[in-house]
């Protein structure tokens, strides 16, 4: 697959012309371990095209993302999947649909609910494994749909944070059905288009979602491609414009190139032979190590073991890897996730199982893994988050409302929401996460 942005940025450079534009290191000021980068660090100058007005090779590299997810369109954000999810909440809002979503969401997507001014009819799973994964009921989703009086939409994340996925075809055909369009928060699976069996949202039916092209991909930090999966849903000037409204107007090239390459590499026989590989160690590290450790079934790139169930606390499992150069992508109490990838090598599961064998841990109880709490809602989430507000103690919030969705990112699940009463449950789990303050309206 051809690499147009990637081969411009790298014409240019060679040819080492004078740059009397912008940015200002001209490709020579910078950190040594970057100079290379900044020698392809562009801006919009002739024949490098313009993201949100794509017609040149921004819009000839977006195509060649949509031939292999086989999308309509495929736009690129270097904003992340913040970016895209913002864009997919603007267009519901322009098309007056009512937004129905299940609960574990991002607070990228609070915030957009905060900007859009966009009330939120909640989704609650029916079980929970704590607050940052759940099983969620099509009965829910039909039942609120079946009230709604106007058009409506679905928002879901699949895969969550611990990798396990919502029935997506299920959802599509349900939405479908009732003329509503399905969204899918996909940050964490853009891999999953290339997998053996057929698991992608777009796959599965879903209208648009979301690809983190750095969680699970080559993708530099912050890029991110948005899907839309039909050519009668939505003009493509109408999605960039959207993107327009909150990107930067400044996108970098760098991350752009970025993405471009990675077409190149999901596209080569080489990228499917590394994800096989990758997938057949996994699948023999769970076989190995089973039951003494118990895994999360999901995605099977996320490599989630419940150290709760295991006996033991997630954290101190976290902090013996780290110890011996092994870093996780997240660790609570009660789950460690390992996030692996089609870049992982031998080496780095050979070190994993060694590690896994020689961890001796302590037996502890992990704690009430708490499902979300469902506190009385006083008013909506832009009036409380645009609200004057301070900050208190946890402790010291019972009866208050909630202002500021305050939550660490990774995993960024809002415990409690902006417009919410913080009750003791709220504080209960609130603190079982470590947070200690919060923000609430004065």
């Amino acid at each position: 697959m051809n690499t147009p942005v990637y081969d411009f940025l790298i014409q240019y450079a060679e040819r080492d012309p004078v740059r009397l534009h912008m940015p200002g290191h001209k490709g020579r000021f910078g950190a040594p371990a970057l100079q290379r980068a900044t020698t392809l660090d562009l801006t919009e100058i002739t024949g490098a095209d313009s993201l949100f007005e794509a017609e040149g090779i921004l819009a000839e590299s977006e195509r060649n993302a949509a031939s292999l997810y086989g999308t309509a369109y495929t736009f690129y954000s270097c904003g992340g999947s913040t970016l895209c999810i913002q864009t997919m909440l603007l267009l519901m809002k322009q098309q007056g649909r009512a937004v129905l979503a299940a609960r574990n969401v991002h607070r990228a997507f609070l915030n957009t609910c905060v900007l859009l001014d966009l009330p939120v009819q909640w989704i609650y799973p029916r079980e929970s494994d704590g607050i940052l994964s759940g099983t969620y009921d099509l009965a829910d989703f039909e039942a609120a749909l079946q009230q709604q009086t106007r058009p409506a939409c679905v928002y879901v994340t699949s895969p969550d944070y611990l990798g396990r996925m919502a029935d997506i075809a299920g959802l599509a055909e349900l939405c479908h059905r009732y003329h509503a369009k399905l969204l899918v928060d996909n940050a964490h699976g853009a891999h999953l288009a290339f997998l053996p069996w057929r698991c992608h949202p777009i796959q599965l039916g879903a209208d648009y979602c979301c690809d983190s092209a750095h969680k699970m991909l080559s993708g530099l930090t912050g890029t991110a491609y948005l899907h839309v999966r039909s050519d009668i849903d939505v003009e493509p000037e109408r999605v960039r414009d959207a993107m327009a409204m909150f990107g930067s107007t400044s996108p970098s090239y760098l991350m752009l190139a970025s993405l471009d390459w990675c077409n190149r590499e999901l596209a080569s026989p080489l990228f499917r032979k590394q994800l096989e590989e990758v997938l057949d160690r996994i699948q023999q590290l769970k076989c190995r190590f089973s039951p003494r450790y118990c895994f999360v079934d999901g995605d099977p790139m996320h490599l989630t073991i419940d150290a709760a169930a295991g006996g033991f606390h997630g954290l101190e499992l976290a902090a013996y890897l780290e110890q011996h150069e092994a870093f996780v992508e997240y660790a609570d109490a009660f789950h460690v996730v390992l996030l692996c990838s089609a870049a992982n090598t031998d080496r780095d599961f050979d070190i994993l199982e060694q590690l896994l064998e020689r961890f001796s841990p302590t037996p502890a109880e992990s704690g009430e893994k708490y499902a979300l709490p469902r506190p009385e809602k006083v008013c909506g989430i832009r009036e409380a988050a645009l609200a004057p507000q301070e900050i208190v103690p946890i402790g010291e919030s019972s009866g208050r409302i909630c202002a500021a969705v305050k939550v660490p990112c990774p995993p960024a699940v809002p415990i409690v929401l902006s417009g919410e009463r913080i009750d003791a449950r709220c504080i209960a789990v609130c603190e079982a996460y470590g947070i200690t303050e919060i923000s609430v309206v004065q």
